[in-house]
Parts: structure tokens; C-alpha cells; sequence
């Protein structure tokens, strides 16, 4: 799968040898938002016409679209690494958020290039 990015919207496109097509959906959110194409260059056009009716439509009906990512998320680490992890944070002079932000980022690094 590959991915496309437009107005902080991500889509994963898939290739569909039996339709002989391009199949994209827009991934993170909640609503369920798919299109197509037959080229490289239409299946970028119908996803950025995708998102650009979604957020037509959802301004129409009065609607909040869904956000890909709000910025916060919950974790479950158990309770003996939450209270380290407040307690570094703490020692560090940095909120617990902070803390848990800088180590997301450290590991990112690790990975791809943030």
C-alpha cells in the first residue's frame, strides 16, 4: 500500500489488477472515505477531490469533520512505568507530557525522520 498526503489528510491506495485500477481510502478518521482511479495522476486528482468534497459536505450538513490526528492519545504503560516515567519527567523539570512527547520522538527517529 501507498500512501498519499493533502490538507493533513493521509489516503492508503491500493492497486486492484482485476479492475485494473487504483482503489484509495482516507485513512485516520472515523467517516469512511474511498475513490478511485485508473492512473497514478487520477487517483492523486480523485483523492484530493475526495477530501475537498468531504470537507464541502461535512461544512454543508453542519458537521465537524474528523481531524487524522488531534494530538493527544491515551496510553496504557501500567503503573510502575507511569510513576518512573512522572518521576523522570519531574526530575527533568518537564510535564509527564512532555517527557512521553520527547521519547515518542526519540524513537521515531530510529525509524523515519520526523
Amino acid at each position: 500500500m501507498n500512501n498519499l498526503s493533502y490538507k493533513n489528510y493521509t489516503a492508503g491506495i491500493d492497486v486492484s489488477p482485476e479492475d485494473n485500477c487504483f482503489i484509495g481510502k482516507i485513512l485516520y478518521i472515523r467517516d469512511c472515505v474511498i475513490f478511485d482511479g485508473s492512473s497514478y495522476d487520477e487517483i492523486v486528482k480523485s483523492f484530493h477531490n475526495a477530501v475537498d468534497g468531504y470537507l464541502e459536505d461535512c461544512k454543508k450538513n453542519k458537521l465537524k469533520p474528523c481531524v487524522p490526528f488531534k494530538g493527544s492519545f491515551n496510553v496504557r504503560i501500567g503503573q510502575e512505568l507511569h510513576r518512573k516515567a512522572a518521576e523522570a519527567a519531574e526530575a527533568e523539570g518537564i510535564s509527564l507530557n512532555e517527557f512521553v512527547a520527547h521519547a515518542v520522538k526519540d524513537e521515531l527517529q530510529h525509524v523515519i525522520e520526523v
